[in-house]
């Protein structure tokens, strides 16, 4: 997961392959609880491993439930309906809506002493309608800040189950969700109806609650979209086990993105037409914009059909998580696209209408907002520039208002025919509920090489250049090429491999090295996932790594490697030719230097640290001659590109230099 404060899309050109989905966060909240209200186990496979998650297994976990988490299955030991706790437990809820209202409505149900906060965002959004209708039913709720929000302090009901507890639908669904979860708690004795107030938003979230309540011995009469009975006799049954579906939201990026980028299209892995989430229909959606969608029980495929995409006109009421995809996919439309019914928009986790409209302005496009409704006007495509379009395409920071949906919707805008950046403001949003979201999406997509960026350091032995890139490149969430190891690694695998070191095995190891499964993490280098970053830094290490940099093919081989380490979203590469003949055309290059001197101490207090007896004059001695040897070497000398900055690190400290260098890569960029 991408935890930097700000991530770069270098503008994109397709996108071609697969993936597997996180399971719902929908779905894995939902199940959570409610196998938490069983008695007896209930094994759940597939769990989204999300913020959300980790909010609601954390409130369980201090309830009392059994808990036993092996990777995305978890298997929960329920409380029977019944909590064990007298005393007093506050819970934080962080800004998890689907853990914070059906949790509330359980544990008033149930009564004790609860005190329910989260972040300051989940202290605006609306929860009075529940706690109004909770109230009517006899529970004891009182507000611990802004009335009709949260916190929330739950105390001991007196329930009163002789009249319908009625529950505003025009909100929020997860309202009713809450009710309908937390009332087979109380129905054990007589029927419990549920009547909703206006027009219910948001149905298929609905379906999903209703659906889940069955699989757990709960069968709720729906009468129409109004009227809801809980019968008589309601007692929680453990399904035993019960598998997570893949988050039909996370997908409508993936539906989005094969719509939109040339290739042979992608496949999504663990959703598919029949899913009972709501939001599998933007694939309806995306097929009116163009969209050409086939699907099987368990996948679907989209690629690129209509372009520029139809625009539509469109109620997103079935749809209301997915529908904000669209808003997106509107700007590579032929005309203006309006989605309407999206009030619930301004009570997710930020005002969703505001937040949209003002992101794509950034971008450069005309956008009309109503108090349900968004207007999008699209931007030129190209060759297809459309007298509807009404801006220009805009290089920006797109601000994701700790939004998780709002990150993931503006990655495709990278996708622009200006061929400009796109710059994703704290990217670590998404781990609510794809924590791995710009991984995948980098696995599938492409650019034009010459426009992913690279940032070149080098610098003389023992300058520090290996630490100051790899945090460099952690700040910017790049990859990391170690130049230096890879003679070392090569060395390493092919004596691994029962190889010589001299010339007649020469070919042997170039193909070795052609295809090296290396990797670079911080200051780690990994060989086909085993850390072997003792090994090859031995003085053993570097002699082996003498013996193969004077083999011609390996140098070949190793060049072609170390191209193939320019991947998405950039790279940061350390080494002494990484500038002059590998990224001669890289926007950045920086030379680190520091004094002899300041070297050998730098060099001293690392060997000492690691047990070893050092002097520091033949460390500067050595550090001297190695100097001189690097500089008059007729193949990759020691000395800085052209175009290189210099950065004399002798008084600065690690972070002083990490900060120059993000300094000078801002200061190149077109976001200011």
């Amino acid at each position: 997961m991408f935890s930097t404060t700000f991530l770069d899309l270098p503008p994109l050109k397709g996108a071609t392959g697969s993936v597997t989905l996180p399971g719902s966060k929908s779905i894995s909240n939902r199940v959570l609880l409610l196998s938490a209200l069983c008695q007896g186990t209930t094994v759940v496979h597939d769990l989204l491993d999300s913020d959300d998650t980790r909010v609601m297994l954390n409130a369980l976990r201090q309830l009392g439930c059994g808990l036993d988490i092996n990777g995305t299955t978890v298997t929960i030991t329920g409380l029977g309906g019944q909590l064990a706790h007298p005393s007093p437990i506050e819970f934080f809820m962080g800004n998890a809506g689907t853990a914070m209202r059906p949790l509330t409505a359980a544990l008033a149900v149930l009564g004790g002493d609860f005190t329910l906060k989260g972040v300051p965002r989940m202290h605006e959004r609306p929860i009075g309608d529940l706690v109004d209708a909770l109230r009517l039913l006899g529970c004891n709720i009182d507000y611990l800040g802004q009335e009709g929000y949260p916190p929330l302090h739950i105390g001991q009901p007196q329930l009163q189950l002789d009249a319908p507890i009625q529950v505003r639908g025009d909100v929020s669904s997860q309202f009713l969700t809450a009710l309908l979860m937390a009332l087979p708690l109380a129905a054990q004795e007589r029927s419990i109806t549920i009547e909703v107030v206006g027009e219910l938003i948001s149905k298929p979230y609905i379906e999903i609650t209703l659906n889940l309540l069955e699989r757990y011995g709960i069968a709720v009469e729906r009468q129409g979209w109004q009227r809801f009975v809980i019968p008589a006799g309601s007692r929680y049954q453990s399904p035993g086990t019960i598998h997570v579906e893949a988050d039909a939201s996370s997908a409508s990026y993936f539906i989005a993105l094969g719509a939109i980028a040339e290739g042979q299209g992608i496949r999504v892995n663990g959703v598919g037409a029949a899913s009972i989430q709501g939001d599998i229909r933007f694939v309806e959606a995306a097929e009116k914009m163009g969209a050409k969608v086939t699907s099987g029980p368990n996948w679907l495929e989209i690629r690129r059909g209509a372009w520029p995409l139809k625009a539509i006109e469109l109620d997103c009421n079935h749809i209301p998580d997915a529908a904000m995809t669209l808003v997106v996919m509107a700007l590579y439309a032929d005309g203006p696209t309006l989605l309407r019914n999206i009030a619930s928009w301004r009570v997710k986790e930020t005002d969703r209408i505001v937040a949209m409209a003002a992101e794509c302005r950034k971008l450069g496009a005309t956008v009309e907002e109503g108090p349900d409704w968004l207007r999008v006007h699209p931007l030129p495509l190209g060759q297809l520039n459309l007298p509807a379009a009404q801006g220009q395409w805009q290089a920006t920071g797109i601000h994701t208002y700790d939004d998780h949906r709002v990150a993931m919707c503006f990655s495709l805008a990278a996708f622009n025919s200006a061929e400009v950046p796109t710059r994703i403001e704290d990217p670590k949003c998404v781990a609510k509920t794809f924590p791995d979201y710009f991984e995948v999406l980098f696995s599938v997509a492409h650019a034009d090489p010459a426009k992913i960026p690279v940032i070149c350091v080098d610098g003389p032995t023992a300058s520090g250049k290996g630490t100051l890139a790899s945090r460099v490149a952690a700040q910017l969430g790049y990859h990391y090429l170690d130049s230096g190891a890879l003679y070392r690694v090569t060395a390493y695998a092919a004596l691994q491999a029962g190889l010589s070191l001299e010339a007649r095995d020469e070919p042997a190891i170039a193909q070795l090295a052609r295809n090296l499964p290396v990797r670079f993490e911080g200051e780690q280098v990994l060989l086909n996932h085993i850390d072997v970053t003792d090994a090859i830094r031995s003085e053993q290490g570097g002699m082996n790594a003498s013996k193969v940099s004077v083999l011609p093919a390996v140098r070949e081989a190793l060049v072609d490697l170390q191209l193939g380490f320019r991947r998405l979203p950039g790279l940061l590469a350390d080494g002494r030719d990484m500038g002059t003949v590998i990224f001669p055309a890289a926007p950045l290059k920086v030379f680190l230097t520091a004094s002899a001197a300041k070297r050998a101490e730098r060099r001293h207090k690392q060997l000492i640290s690691k047990g070893f007896s050092a002097n520091i004059d033949s460390l500067r001695a050595d550090l001297e001659a190695r100097d001189a040897r690097d500089m008059s070497r007729s193949v990759a000398p020691l000395q800085p590109a052209q175009d290189a900055l210099q950065l004399d690190n002798s008084s600065l400290t690690i972070e002083a230099s990490v900060e120059q260098v993000l300094d000078w890569w801002q200061s190149r960029q077109v976001f200011g």
